[in-house]
């Protein structure tokens, strides 16, 4: 079985940690995390991750600059995006539509609920 490689891209580092933790203990995950949208990018294009955690709200290159960034790229376009957001979900999918976001987690979230619901969002069954 293969597996999975998600990067965190957040500028909060406790949000990082306690996702990459949570992702790599209860989900057996190999983790990347990047500390900005241009930082992200880059980890995305060269390692190619199974899906994408992607924060709104960082400074510099935001969320939806980086989504369309991401968006830009042959090799980044495929990989599925889940945004998280302190934002109603609602108001976050009507604005990032068009990006080919895959769905929202709204944060504060619970870390023991994460691994569950990102195999649901993206339908991964292992």
């Amino acid at each position: 079985m293969k597996t999975r490689c998600i990067l965190i891209i957040d500028d909060e580092e406790d949000i990082r940690e306690v996702t990459q933790l949570t992702l790599e203990l209860e989900g057996g995950w190999q983790v990347l995390a990047a500390s900005s949208g241009s930082e992200g990018v880059n980890l995305a294009r060269f390692h190619h991750p199974d899906a994408i955690l992607l924060d709104v709200m960082m400074p510099e290159i935001d969320g939806l600059m980086t989504a369309k960034i991401l968006q830009n790229f042959p090799d980044t376009q495929p990989i599925p995006v889940l945004l998280l957001t302190a934002k109603g979900a609602t108001e976050v999918m009507d604005k990032f539509q068009d990006l080919g976001i895959t769905a929202t987690i709204s944060k504060p979230f619970d870390p023991l609920q994460l691994v569950p619901q990102i195999k649901q969002l993206l339908a991964w069954e292992e």
